[in-house]
């Protein structure tokens, strides 16, 4: 967030700091978890490592996630949600509940084609 920008309409501000390919679906992982980096690897196998990884500075940079270092050989690497990236559940949760609907919707116009 030390990067604040100028928004014209309020739908902005989220969607460019959830915006992001991965963005939505790392948060969604990090509800209720906190993960290693390949555990996201795992997650989300279409996100190569540096976009992930990009994703991730990103996140972090707008205090959205914690990134905790260890110091333990191999180095261990964990993110999980910061208090301030909790306020976002309910938009990934309703953000859920919209998706399940559409595919809900779509299953039922492919199934009467």
């Amino acid at each position: 967030m030390s990067n604040i920008k100028t928004f014209n309409c309020p739908i902005e501000a989220p969607i460019s700091i959830i915006g992001g390919k991965y963005k939505a679906i790392i948060l969604y992982h990090l509800i209720d978890n906190t993960l290693r980096f390949n555990e996201l690897q795992k997650l989300i196998p279409q996100a190569t490592p540096k976009m992930l990884t990009q994703q991730l500075r990103e996140l972090e940079s707008d205090e959205l996630i914690n990134r905790t270092v260890y110091p333990v050989v191999p180095p261990k690497t964990e993110y999980s949600l910061s208090e301030f990236g909790k306020s976002i559940i309910p938009v990934i949760d309703a953000m859920c509940d919209w998706g399940n609907n559409y595919l809900k919707k779509a299953e039922t116009q492919n199934d009467s084609i």
